[in-house]
């Protein structure tokens, strides 16, 4: 799939073994239409960090077990432990039964570990530790309206062939170019690692929180990613129907913080990204994620934008030692638009960015492109796919102490594009409220890319700003000399600190001997 980040070093903090607030929690998410209308609550306790509770009341040992067991309506309740699931090659725990609800007593203390590592010591770092298999941890397979809640996903690992490495995903359907699944939710999760590599072909962590081939409504909320080979968070392979809303999301050390491929129609709000080798990445691809371009607009109205990225705090995401696998954005960058049109970014706050704050481009895809994918919405030419970056709204939005890198075009603003409808920006503001540096320069003037929006061509840099482009990705050399981006000096992984709980979590459950 695409582009795909990789894990960090993760250890686990004396507080995954902490006390056991049986009040902690959240709101049930509304039933499914199909629900049926008793629905049951499966127990599952493996004893392996806190005793079972002692009662007569069947027990499940694993997560699957109950998930095989459960019909549409049910919840899989988990107690504190951590399982080491494995149910088959593709995934630790597979879920095919649709409107079923899987959540953990503890955000921290129920953890699904994909490592052959001890209970003691979960989600370790150590290379002898792992199963490099290439499985995902929890995966929904083309099931409808299934919850994942409150829970801990770490040390799913790639193959040698590419696949798994998924923490938790929401599986239409990869590589099929169909929507086959509708409708999620998930709140409270943290997907992590505790191991990586800087060897970019190795078997790591790839995606977080990941959700392809899907279509809401659906929602991801109060959720932590991190040390992913290719991003903390994917949404993809849904064009302009994707239908989720992602908030208070934070997204760390990862080669991407967000990474939206053929995407569009969702809402990223309120959340945070840093020190990801780049923030958020928007772009289109001839690959398996097809069908092809990443599109914002709105069904049947193209001329407006259904995607937004508004509210979140970007900064810092300048850091060349996270796991890398496959394509990387441009180091240094908040926002990249790659090759996207229709996309809204207004009232960020995006801040030491050494790159760009918010960077706009047409991007050539020389890959080879599976069948199903043949340069849909994009121009092709000999041996490339070119898809163009238009119709952008860059609006609204407050940078501070972007450019550090000093290269020539870094800055707080840029635009490469020229193709109309030209992306357009207005109402931003630079350090100390002035306005904000950007490539070209004056970039939310009339005479450049400033109002009136959706009409005319760009103005656009489209020499000195795509050779930077290439040398931030470390596709080529910078064409100017001196010119430089920062260059791995090894491996770093963050540390997994605890997240917070739902307060509530026997919350909208059928009574059940968990919950007294």
């Amino acid at each position: 799939m695409g582009q795909r980040s990789a894990p960090r070093r993760n250890r686990l903090l004396p507080a995954l073994l902490g006390t056991l607030a049986l009040t902690a929690g959240g709101v049930a998410p509304a039933a499914a239409a199909h629900d049926r209308e008793d629905p049951q609550v499966l127990l599952v306790c493996n004893a392996s960090t806190v005793s079972c509770p002692s009662s007569s009341a069947h027990q499940y040992g694993t997560i699957q077990a109950a998930a095989d067991a459960a019909r549409t309506g049910d919840w899989v309740l988990v107690w504190p432990g951590v399982y080491h699931e494995k149910a088959t090659k593709e995934a630790g725990v597979l879920i095919t039964t649709p409107g079923i609800h899987i959540r953990g007593l503890d955000r921290n203390r129920v953890v699904v570990d994909g490592s052959n590592g001890t209970a003691a010591q979960p989600c370790p770092a150590d290379l002898t530790s792992q199963d490099t298999t290439g499985r995902s941890g929890i995966e929904v397979s083309k099931a409808d309206d299934v919850s994942i809640e409150n829970l801990t996903v770490c040390n799913y690992l790639s193959g040698t062939d590419g696949s798994g490495g998924n923490q938790i995903w929401w599986n239409g359907g990869d590589g099929s170019g169909q929507i086959g699944l509708h409708g999620y939710h998930g709140a409270y999760l943290t997907a992590t690692s505790g191991y990586g590599s800087a060897d970019p072909s190795a078997s790591m962590a790839q995606y977080g929180i990941f959700a392809s081939n899907a279509t809401g409504p659906a929602d991801i909320a109060h959720t932590y990613a991190s040390n992913m080979g290719d991003s903390d968070y994917y949404v993809g392979a849904c064009r302009n129907i994707c239908g989720v809303t992602l908030t208070d999301a934070h997204g760390q050390n990862s080669a991407i913080g967000f990474s939206g491929i053929n995407s569009g129609g969702y809402t990223i709000s309120d959340s945070e990204f840093d020190n990801n080798r780049t923030g958020i990445v928007v772009n289109s691809l001839n690959n398996d994620d097809a069908p092809p371009p990443q599109d914002g607009s709105c069904v049947g109205a193209p001329q407006r934008s259904c995607t937004f990225i508004e509210h979140n705090y970007i900064h810092k995401n300048n850091n060349p030692n996270v796991p890398v696998s496959g394509l990387a954005g441009a180091i240094g960058a908040g926002i990249e638009i790659s090759g996207g049109h229709g996309d809204t970014l207004r009232g960020n706050r995006i801040e030491q960015q050494g790159s760009w704050g918010v960077v706009l481009h047409d991007f050539p895809d020389s890959e080879t492109p599976p069948p199903l994918s043949h340069c849909q919405g994009g121009v092709q030419l000999t041996g490339v796919c070119v898809f163009l970056s238009y119709g952008n709204v860059v609006a609204a939005n407050q940078f501070s102490g972007n450019g550090s890198f000093g290269n020539p075009t870094n800055g707080d603003l840029a635009n490469e594009s020229t193709t109309a409808p030209h992306n357009c920006f207005y109402g931003n503001r630079g350090t100390g409220g002035g306005a904000p540096t950007s490539d070209p320069a004056s970039i939310q003037s009339r005479a450049v890319d400033g109002p009136p929006c959706g009409q005319g061509a760009g103005v656009g840099d489209d020499q000195l700003l795509a050779g930077e482009l290439v040398c931030a990705a470390g596709f080529g050399p910078c064409p100017v000399p001196d010119a430089a981006y920062p260059q791995r000096t090894g491996l770093e992984l963050a540390p997994f600190t605890a997240q917070a709980s739902m307060r509530r979590p026997c919350a909208g459950l059928p009574r059940n001997a968990f919950c007294r």
